[in-house]
């Protein structure tokens, strides 16, 4: 059965279904840990739903922005300036280094770097939130989201331990405005267009309720949840890289 009202050509009721569950959840973790969104469902969409990266990619940023929102106070500016400086610089450096090397290649390297930064997290590694850090962190983001569409991890890893109010609102700042330039290069390279749209909005109120939902669970972790969560959450993006480069194309 399809919904051709609805959907793209070739998404049938039962992958829609599948997407909303993937979406709700997705969007209650990012509204629980910050990240999470993407840590979820990319991972998942490569494998299962390879036509929806970009209607993905937009509800990221919306679920971003309805955390930024929430939490708006805690905001930490100056560090979200630093962090989106370094990401535009890793955007642009990943652009040019997937001319030169396998891109299969350096997805490897970043996932198997994030698995040793949470190996060294867990064996009590402490990064401070410096100016400098969160604009390697960014350039790490810029750099990973590019070649594997998994950016927060580096965000999380220097953040971790940061006020649960103040990570969640300045990734999701971070993160809102990095969609919206990736979502402004699909669409000028016509690789976002109207059917796109109409299934991000078609998907959006399981996003909402999933990010409804983390308005009553995040209060409920302590900072040392969250960072655990967050850790788990960096792990679980590192191996779905891992198992995406290691199945056939």
């Amino acid at each position: 059965m399809t919904l051709p009202s609805l959907l793209p050509t070739g998404i049938t009721a039962l992958q829609f279904g599948m997407m909303g569950a993937l979406i709700l959840c997705g969007a209650c973790l990012q509204g629980v840990g910050g990240i999470g969104f993407s840590m979820v469902s990319a991972p998942v969409a490569v494998l299962f739903f390879p036509q929806a990266p970009g209607p993905l990619l937009a509800m990221g940023g919306l679920v971003s922005l309805l955390g930024a929102i929430r939490e708006f106070r805690a905001i930490a500016w100056r560090t979200a300036g630093n962090a989106l400086a370094g990401r535009a610089a890793g955007t642009v450096v990943a652009v040019a280094a997937m001319t030169q090397l396998p891109a299969e290649l350096l997805a490897l390297v970043f996932a198997l770097s994030i698995l040793a930064a949470v190996a060294l997290s867990l064996l009590g590694w402490r990064v401070r939130a410096s100016g400098l850090n969160m604009a390697v962190a960014g350039a790490a983001s810029g750099f990973m989201g590019t070649v594997t569409s998994a950016g927060a991890p580096p965000f999380a890893i220097v953040m971790q331990h940061l006020p649960p109010p103040q990570l969640r609102a300045t990734i999701g700042c971070i993160l809102c405005a990095g969609a919206a330039f990736s979502l402004a290069m699909l669409a000028a390279a016509g690789r976002f267009g109207l059917a796109d749209l109409w299934l991000s909005l078609s998907l959006s109120p399981m996003l909402l309720v999933g990010f409804a939902a983390s308005n009553r669970l995040k209060n409920r972790f302590s900072a040392k949840a969250v960072r655990k969560l967050l850790l788990a959450l960096c792990t679980a993006g590192a191996v779905g890289v891992l198992v995406k480069l290691a199945l056939p194309a």
